[in-house]
Order: structure tokens, then C-alpha cells, then sequence
């Protein structure tokens, strides 16, 4: 599978074309920037890594020539958020720029199927612009959405309660951003409810609060995030190349799952070849269906002041 990064040079594409290169799972990788020269050093340095990882062709360019004959794209190009500053409010730093991406990808040759996986933030508008451009099907329009929140939640628990990162299984839904909500009616370390650990419920808000605030808080200490992101991104796009049918927590268009409709943001999703196969619908409390409702208003109102 041939995979196109549209933002290479950067710090998020990049490390999310080293993931791709240590999973081993696609078979070439083109980088797109505007900096074509970064593009290119990050292309020669990842070629120079392949006797000792996988067989995979890299190839950069500073427009969208070698965007053709892609199975799936990846946008990671934006303005990075300010440490103080919301995902909602890069809306109006990104939407022009990200307008301009989709243009290009109208033009662009991509193959029969094509996916488009948006990671630019904020990411649950940017890809909900994404599915009613009309490049690819809707439902072949994926956001990372709280793939990487869920991620961050997981580990963050893992570290607090002391136990394996893997047997940690809690997400978190919604909007990548201020409104996103953790469902923890369904949380289990290792399949034990969580809700049975003494003091469960202060100990996981203070780590959820945490996990909020963490990209801002990466961005104040190495001015901006990059390594789980691209973990993150590589756990999406293996799942479209193997067609695992791997349930993750996307952003996607909604149309009625939980009572939400015609926005894009996170639910329970399977994903294999040609993007979001389902969307599964869980079971919430009251208080956790009413902040994902919330969390789609909240979008809805961004939405709609969008020119």
C-alpha cells in the first residue's frame, strides 16, 4: 500500500513515516511539504534506515506530484497550537490552508478505494470538511479524532495504577479537544472494572484532567507533540492496509449512533480497507451520552461559522 503524507517535513509527519517504517505494514511512503528540502532530508534519512528495518520506497517533493497512485493519504500539515490556545481556535489559522491541501487532492490521481486520514487540527472539523469535499466517499474519510487521547488515557492510567499500558482498556469519545469525555461505565485494567478499585473515581479524574491538558503541555516542553501522534497515525492507517477491522475510537461523519447526526467526532469505529466499515455503537451512562452531545453541539457551533 502506498501512503502519502501531506505535511512530511514536519515534526508529526515525519514521526509518523518512522512509525510506518518500524511497522513494516505499507511498501512506500511519499513525503509532501512545502519545504521540499525537508521533505527530502526527512525521505534520505528514513532510506537510509531500510537494511535494518523494512523494505519500503520513499519519495518526497515539494508539491503533489508523487500523491498519485495512493491507497491512503495523510494530512498532517498545519499551524501548531499555541500552548494557551484551544484546537477549536486553530480554526481560523487552518481552515484556509486545509482548503487549499483538499484542492490539490481533487487534482491529485489517487487509486480506486483511497482513504484520507486527517490528523490537522482542529481535527474533527477539518475532517468533516474533508468527507463533504467529495475526494473520496464519506465514509473513506478518517480523523484521528481521540485515537491519540484514548492512547495518552491508557498510559497515563497504566502509570498511575501501575499496571501494563496493554491491559488498560478506557476511551475516550468525542471531540479531540476541551469537550472530549471518558467513558469510564466501561473501563478494565485487565478486564477488572475499574470502578471497583477503591477511589476509583477522583484517582481517574485527576489523571483524565491531566490527559487534557498533555498536548498543550508536550508543546510548553518541546514545543509540540509528535511520538504517540505517530504511533497514533500508524495504528490507523495498518488498520486500513491489513483490513484488520480494528475498532478505534476515529472521527467520522455521524449519522445516528447515540442520537448524534451530521457532524464529524469520535465513536467506537471498525476500520479496514476503505475506511470506516461500522460504527459501533456502546453503552454509555447518562452523563457520558450527555457530554458526547454536548461535544457535538460544541462542534456544531464552530461549524457553522465556518465561511
Amino acid at each position: 500500500m502506498k501512503v502519502s503524507i501531506i505535511g512530511g517535513g514536519g515534526r508529526v509527519g515525519s514521526d509518523a513515516a518512522f512509525a510506518l517504517q518500524i511497522g513494516g505494514k505499507v511498501r512506500e511512503i511519499a513525503l509532501v511539504d512545502m519545504n521540499a528540502d525537508m521533505a527530502a532530508g526527512e525521505a534520505l534519512d528514513l532510506r537510509h534506515g531500510a537494511a535494518l528495518t523494512s523494505n519500503i520506497t520513499f519519495t518526497s517533493a515539494g508539491d503533489y506530484s508523487v500523491v498519485n497512485g495512493s491507497d491512503c493519504v495523510v494530512i498532517t500539515a498545519g499551524l501548531r497550537r499555541k500552548p494557551d490556545e484551544s484546537r477549536l481556535e486553530l480554526i481560523n489559522r487552518n481552515v484556509g490552508l486545509f482548503k487549499n491541501i483538499l484542492a490539490s487532492l481533487k487534482d491529485a490521481k489517487l487509486n480506486d478505494g483511497a482513504t484520507i486520514v486527517v490528523v490537522s487540527n482542529p481535527v474533527d472539523i477539518l475532517t468533516h470538511l474533508a468527507g463533504q469535499s467529495g475526494i473520496v466517499p464519506v465514509e473513506k474519510v478518517l480523523g484521528l479524532g481521540t485515537v491519540l487521547d484514548t492512547c495518552r488515557f491508557r498510559s497515563l492510567l497504566a502509570d498511575h495504577f501501575k499496571v501494563n499500558a496493554m491491559d488498560v482498556k478506557a476511551l475516550i469519545l468525542g471531540e479531540h479537544g476541551d469537550s472530549m469525555v471518558p467513558i469510564l461505565s466501561s473501563a478494565t485494567i485487565g478486564g477488572v472494572p475499574m470502578t471497583s478499585i477503591p477511589g476509583y473515581a477522583e484517582q481517574v479524574d485527576e489523571v483524565f484532567q491531566f490527559t487534557r491538558k498533555s498536548g498543550a503541555e508536550v508543546i510548553r516542553l518541546k514545543g509540540g507533540a509528535g511520538r504517540a501522534v505517530g504511533i497514533s497515525i500508524k495504528e490507523v492507517v495498518e488498520a486500513i492496509a491489513l483490513n484488520s477491522e480494528a475498532v478505534l475510537p476515529v472521527s467520522v461523519y455521524q449519522s445516528g449512533a447515540l442520537g448524534i447526526s451530521d457532524i464529524s467526532l469520535s465513536l467506537p469505529t471498525v476500520v479496514g480497507r476503505g475506511g470506516a466499515h461500522a460504527i459501533l455503537e456502546p453503552s454509555v451512562s447518562e452523563a457520558e451520552r450527555e457530554g458526547l452531545h454536548k461535544s457535538a453541539q460544541s462542534l456544531k457551533d464552530v461549524l457553522a461559522q465556518i465561511d
